[in-house]
């Protein structure tokens, strides 16, 4: 019972579109603007790097205290069973963020969320991630693109180490759902339209 209450309230934490809070309390709907996603990217390009930065550690921290929590919770349970239960606790601030009750089912991306999750449950992979990400947006300059390297990356590290296969699997999900969120952005680097980290929204891009 009370492993379902925290995959519940998990996705409520997740739910919670922070991106939208922190623009509204600058009086701006930041799905009005930009790529009107309401993660860490789109509030940088739209209203600076100090928001934005809330927004990624509240995004962040939605999806790592509710495993952290499920771990504590889960402390003497046989192993193969915590395993699994601790994946649905990770995957519900995932859906929590991509399909938010608050915003009528519709969401961002779950990146910072993924990453969260991602640190609580495989603390090494979710480095990994960070430094594939920090890399290729380095080379690349959009944020887009090192997600989408950093999402692919994960799965090939887990496999690579040994891990159980379906934390190998969830994972391998998690970044086909991240990725394919993203279609959006690689349509607009295939017409030349997407933003390179430090440019302000671009008018054409709203919606």
């Amino acid at each position: 019972m009370k492993i379902a209450l925290v995959i519940g309230a998990s996705y409520l934490l997740g739910s919670i579109p922070f991106g939208v809070l922190v623009g509204n309390a600058r009086g701006v709907d930041v799905r009005k603007h930009g790529s009107g996603n309401i993660g860490f990217s789109n509030v940088l390009r739209v209203l600076g790097p100090g928001p934005a930065s809330l927004v990624l550690v509240a995004d962040v921290l939605k999806g790592a205290v509710p495993v952290l929590l499920g771990r504590w919770l889960l402390m003497g349970w046989d192993v193969e069973q915590a395993d699994l239960w601790l994946l649905a606790i990770g995957f519900a601030p995932i859906l929590g963020h991509t399909l938010s009750v608050f915003l009528g089912f519709r969401g961002g991306r779950a990146v910072a969320t993924a990453v969260g999750v991602l640190l609580g449950m495989v603390w090494q992979a979710g480095l990994v991630g960070l430094g594939v990400w920090a890399i290729v947006l380095g080379i690349s300059r959009y944020i887009s693109v090192a997600s989408i390297w950093a999402c692919a990356a994960v799965p090939v590290y887990l496999a690579a180490t040994g891990v159980r296969w379906e934390w190998a699997a969830f994972w391998t999900a998690v970044a086909a759902l991240v990725i394919a969120r993203h279609i959006p952005n690689l349509r607009r680097l295939a017409e030349g339209t997407e933003s390179k980290i430090g440019e302000r929204a671009r008018a054409e891009e709203g919606g």
